[in-house]
């Protein structure tokens, strides 16, 4: 079922075991739904210069180097090591990496900070799709999430019990958004309908709060669609609705049911009914559909594109339309490509375009989201990641962005939780392109992106009470007990060249 040929698997090796398990990935980890890039050469440098930091600093502190890694000295460490090989981007200090007190200090101080992710997954026990196995184990050896490290994973690691661990246990994760993907394939959902909100419901009742929530999958076009989207409303009761215009995304050559936003006809009718339930939030998958990923599959490129946005939130302007991967294209391309556009045009596939619709429409019901392009980007080239927040922050507005991660296929999101928080846009990029800077950790804008804007998307008021559910103390005797994450990662990574 994986989507790579023969020849293209034989390139690969499992992350778990190939790639490098520092608290921030050092290269590209794939599922099979594309073929990652090689490491690059900046890449390399970091990892080799956290190599001999990590090497140090644990000895000094009495530590081993994988144990080192699991400390916030350690996460401190990994971006310390990526400032020295792309420039100052992210805060971290040689004091933090080697005082792992003042380290623990920080992490304490932002433990608390109210995070919502809004883009999260597991897989179901009867699960075919043994390819993100393979994901998060890339994830682990790349280095993106010390949580997997180099453990080998098993379909388990996929499914509910190792999500809510790591989710809600081993990150600052308050909150997270369950979602799902359709297939022309009925064993190959990720998870069935009733699944996810039973999901839902198990998550509520043993943290005694509403720690989740969960999306209805539209399936524009398959038979009986809108007679689920009845029902949806009437039992299920969702906190918003999620569709891939792809069609089929696990399984893009049997993509038979692609669709619009602005198809009058077929989905019109079903915003109709979104709007009269009250559950008028509808989350699109858009982008991840790189010029390679095109040349296989070019009849479903108008449907991975952000195109059809603009009309359908003008026409529709009680719907929140949020924007998957802010309609990111090149994840899965060369990370080259995406940088040269930057450079050359000041411009981001289909990113820009997405945030070019405020203006254009004059809209104000669109939003853009995080997930896997925040994680891509900021392996790749942090200055790329600081390119694309800063075109979304100016576009969209800072209260139309929003944290998702995309996890559990890249293990714990507390790796991708640090790199916002520690993330800035370099001067020059903030005065030649009209950015506003980041700021702090915990300072307005990105307290907005965490949590503010999904807060009010969802109706999210009341969050104190999460400080002391169950899950809180579940976490709290962990860290107790000296429970450290794993960094495990799941996936592919390609060989050494």
């Amino acid at each position: 079922m994986a989507l790579l040929s023969p020849e293209e698997l034989a390139q690969l090796l499992p992350a778990e075991e190939a790639s490098f398990p520092s608290p921030v990935p050092t290269q590209i980890v794939s599922s099979d739904e594309y073929f990652p890039q090689p490491q690059t050469r900046e890449q390399k440098e970091v990892e080799a210069r956290l190599v001999a930091m990590a090497d140090r600093l644990a000895a000094r502190q009495g530590l081993t180097r994988r144990r080192f890694f699991q400390t916030a000295a350690g996460m401190a460490a990994s971006f310390l090591a990526m400032n020295q090989v792309y420039g100052d981007l992210f805060a971290a200090s040689e004091a933090e990496a080697a005082t792992p007190d003042l380290a623990e200090e920080r992490a304490r101080a932002l433990a608390a900070q109210f995070v919502m992710d809004t883009h999260t997954h597991f897989l179901r026990e009867d699960t075919r799709l043994a390819g993100f196995v393979a994901m998060r184990e890339a994830v682990g050896r790349a280095g993106w999430n010390k949580a997997i490290g180099d453990r080998p994973q098993t379909i388990d690691d996929l499914k509910y019990a190792n999500y809510v661990k790591e989710i809600f246990l081993d990150s600052d994760t308050k909150v997270a958004l369950l979602t799902n993907a359709p297939s022309e394939l009925p064993e190959d959902w990720f998870l069935t309908q009733d699944q996810v909100f039973a999901a839902r419901a198990k998550v509520n009742a043993a943290s005694g709060t509403r720690r989740m929530l969960a999306h209805y999958t539209l399936t524009p076009g398959f038979p009986g669609w809108m007679e689920g989207v009845d029902k949806a409303i009437e039992v299920y009761k969702p906190d918003s609705w999620k569709g891939y215009t792809i069609g089929d995304n696990t399984h893009k050559n049997l993509s038979h049911h692609p669709w619009r936003l602005d198809d009058e006809k077929l989905v019109y009718p079903a915003y109709e009914k979104f709007v009269k339930a009250g559950i008028k939030t509808v989350c699109v998958h858009k982008g991840l559909f790189a010029p390679s990923v095109e040349k296989q599959f070019p009849n479903l490129a108008r449907y991975a594109d952000v195109s059809d946005v603009g009309r359908a939130a003008k026409d529709w302007p009680e719907i929140n339309f949020v924007i998957y991967h802010s309609g990111y294209r090149h994840v899965g391309g060369s990370p080259a490509v995406a940088m040269k556009e930057w450079e050359e045009t000041g411009r981001i596939s289909w990113v820009s375009d997405l945030a070019d619709i405020p203006a254009k429409y004059g809209v104000r019901n669109v939003y853009g989201d995080l997930g896997q392009l925040f994680a891509f980007s900021t392996v790749v080239h942090p200055r790329l990641c600081a390119a694309l927040m800063g075109v979304l922050l100016r576009g969209l507005g800072t209260d139309r962005v929003i944290w998702g991660t995309d996890a559990v296929w890249t293990g714990s999101p507390q790796w991708q939780i640090e790199g916002l928080r520690r993330l800035e846009i370099p001067q020059d990029m903030q005065k030649a392109h009209g950015f506003k800077p980041l700021g702090a950790a915990d300072g307005p804008v990105k307290t907005a992106i965490f949590s503010g804007n999904a807060a009010r998307l969802y109706g999210y008021e009341k969050h104190a009470a999460l400080a002391g559910d169950r899950f809180a103390q579940l976490k709290a005797d962990d860290e107790r007990a000296g429970a450290a994450r794993s960094n495990l990662r799941y996936g592919y990574v390609r060989k050494p060249t």
